[in-house]
């Protein structure tokens, strides 16, 4: 991925004015690097910056584009296994979320009442999930094997939601790597789900609705219908990853543009005027941005409960 911190910094040092409204400057605040950003003061020379290690990473790219465009480099990156920030933030999530829950599982080991408000804030997110969205979607009798699949994916994808509303920070879930992830693991177990229950064949089967067809029709509609529920199953969880990650880097870069007025008019007497209102713009629109982190994870883990119950219950 293209180190934009990097370049910002070359063209301050070549006496070139970097303009906070400039698209590469602005999706640079929203995009994976092999730097943490972190405050001035809490940096070696007060750059900001800290390169991670890279003790996986070879020195040439397995993998790399076959284009010299570096707009298509930006987007179609090498596969260098280098560990990025958002790998590291979404390892946070996992040891946060193992602490969290790992500690309510103890606490409430033999049937005990969970202590303190956080616990019960947990327990009842966690009931919720169980009572009103994975029973309901899956259906009673074989929802509760896949609840704790449920809670995960919720929980995750809200862990890494939160971190984007830190700064200097950013949130995993603004990067079409981790949502095709998530999307793809809810996908192999769809799959999964309706073969364990249906059958390797019975899962094929249930693609096409029974019809009471002459055999003409049959031999061209059942083939037809095949592929377009087939590329239909495809197509969800595509959505799937693509409406979390629009969701997370527009407001993102909404709230990157917002701040920017600032920077774009420090040398201009407007910049009273501006600074005010682009600070009480983004504190309303971090407000909204805090909703939508928690309604995209109920989102997501609600969407693979419903694909989850259409597998297993496909009629």
């Amino acid at each position: 991925m293209a180190d934009h911190a990097e370049q910002s910094e070359h063209a301050a040092h070549a006496g070139h004015a970097v303009n906070p409204l400039d698209p590469d400057e602005l999706f640079g605040h929203v995009r994976d690097s092999t730097e943490l950003h972190l405050p001035r003061f809490m940096t070696p020379g007060g750059t900001g910056h800290v390169e991670i290690p890279q003790p996986f990473a070879p020195n040439e790219p397995i993998f790399k584009a076959e284009t010299s465009s570096d707009t298509i480099n930006r987007i179609i990156q090498p596969f260098d296994l280098k560990i990025t920030k958002f790998m590291v933030l979404e390892f946070v999530a996992a040891i946060l979320l193992c602490v969290f829950f790992i500690g309510l599982a103890k606490a409430i080991r033999g049937g005990a009442v969970p202590r303190g408000r956080f616990r019960h804030i947990l327990e009842a997110m966690l009931l919720y999930f169980r009572d009103g969205v994975a029973r309901p979607c899956i259906g009673g009798h074989d929802a509760d094997r896949f609840v704790p699949f449920i809670w995960t994916i919720f929980f995750f994808v809200l862990a890494c939601n939160l971190f984007g509303m830190i700064p200097w920070m950013g949130s995993p879930t603004g990067s079409l790597a981790v949502t095709g992830a998530l999307a793809f693991a809810t996908f192999l177990v769809v799959i999964g789900a309706g073969m364990q229950k249906l059958g390797t064949l019975g899962m094929i089967k249930s693609l096409v609705p029974h019809m009471d067809l002459s055999p003409g029709l049959k031999i061209v509609l059942v083939p037809m219908i095949f592929a377009i529920e087939v590329f239909g199953l495809l197509i969800k969880h595509c959505v799937l990853a693509v409406r979390l990650l629009a969701n997370m880097m527009g407001g993102h870069v909404v709230l990157a543009v917002i701040v920017a007025f600032i920077a774009a008019s420090a040398e201009s007497l407007l910049w009273y005027v501006v600074t005010p209102t682009s600070v009480l713009g983004a504190t309303a629109l971090s407000m909204l941005e805090l909703f939508v982190a928690f309604l995209q994870a109920y989102i997501f883990a609600f969407l693979a409960a419903l694909f989850i119950g259409m597998a297993v219950h496909p009629h």
